[in-house]
C-alpha cells in the first residue's frame, strides 16, 4: 500500500471528526485528487450490520466480544475498501480505525491495550495509516456538544464520564507512542484553524 495515502481521524465522540473529514475531502477533490471517504464501523454492508450491533444493541455486550466485533468489521473493511483504494492510488479518509479500539475497548473497557491492538493488526494484516489526526477534547465539553445535538446517545456515547476519561487518556498515550504518525490537535480550536492544520500535514505527506 504505497501508491495512495491513508488518513484516519480519531478522538472521542463529539470531537468534530465528521466535520473535518468532510472539509479535508472537499479540499483534496478541489485539487483533483481521487478520494474515498469511509468509516469504522460501517464502511461496508457487513460493517453497517456490525455497527448496528455494537452501537445500538439493547443490553450488554461482553468487552472481549465487543473488541472482536470491531476487529471483524476491520478485517473486511481493509480487505474490501481501504487496500483496493490505496492500490489504485487514491486518498482514503477514514473516521476511526484501530486506535479507537485500543482507546475504547483497551482503555475504556479496561482490556489489555496491547492485545486489542495486536488483534486489530492481525485482522488488518498489519495495515497502519500514513497520517492519524487526533482531535483531543475534554469529555465534559464533548458531552455538552452531544447534548446540544439533541439526538439519542449510542451505547458508547451513553457511558459514564470515567469511561470517557479513560478513552481520552488512551488516545493521548497512543499519540505519544507514535508521534511520526499522529497529529494531535485541540478540538476546541475554530473549525477553520483545525482544517488548515490538517491540510498542512496531509499536504506534506502527499
Amino acid at each position: 500500500m504505497t501508491r495512495g495515502l491513508w488518513v484516519t481521524l480519531e478522538g472521542g465522540d463529539g470531537a468534530g471528526k465528521t466535520t473535518q473529514a468532510a472539509l479535508l475531502e472537499e479540499w483534496l477533490v478541489a485539487q483533483g485528487r481521487s478520494v474515498v471517504r469511509t468509516r469504522e464501523p460501517g464502511g461496508t454492508e457487513v460493517g453497517r450490520l456490525v455497527r448496528d450491533i455494537v452501537l445500538h444493541h439493547r443490553g450488554d455486550i461482553a468487552p472481549r466480544a465487543e473488541a472482536l466485533l470491531y476487529a471483524a468489521d476491520r478485517a473486511h473493511h481493509v480487505a474490501t475498501v481501504v487496500r483496493p483504494a490505496l492500490e489504485r492510488g487514491e486518498v482514503v479518509i477514514q473516521d476511526r480505525y484501530l486506535d479507537s479500539s485500543v482507546a475504547y475497548q483497551g482503555a475504556g473497557r479496561v482490556l489489555d491495550a496491547a492485545e486489542v491492538r495486536d488483534l486489530s493488526l492481525w485482522a488488518a494484516e498489519g495495515a497502519l495509516p500514513d497520517v492519524t489526526v487526533l482531535l483531543d477534547l475534554d469529555p465534559a465539553a464533548a458531552r455538552r456538544r452531544l447534548d446540544a445535538a439533541d439526538k439519542p446517545f449510542d451505547r458508547l456515547e451513553a457511558e459514564q464520564a470515567a469511561f470517557h476519561e479513560r478513552v481520552r487518556a488512551g488516545f493521548l498515550d497512543l499519540a505519544a507512542s507514535d508521534p511520526g504518525r499522529f497529529l494531535v490537535l485541540s478540538a476546541d480550536r475554530p473549525v477553520g484553524e483545525l482544517a488548515e492544520a490538517i491540510r498542512a500535514r496531509v499536504s506534506a505527506a502527499l
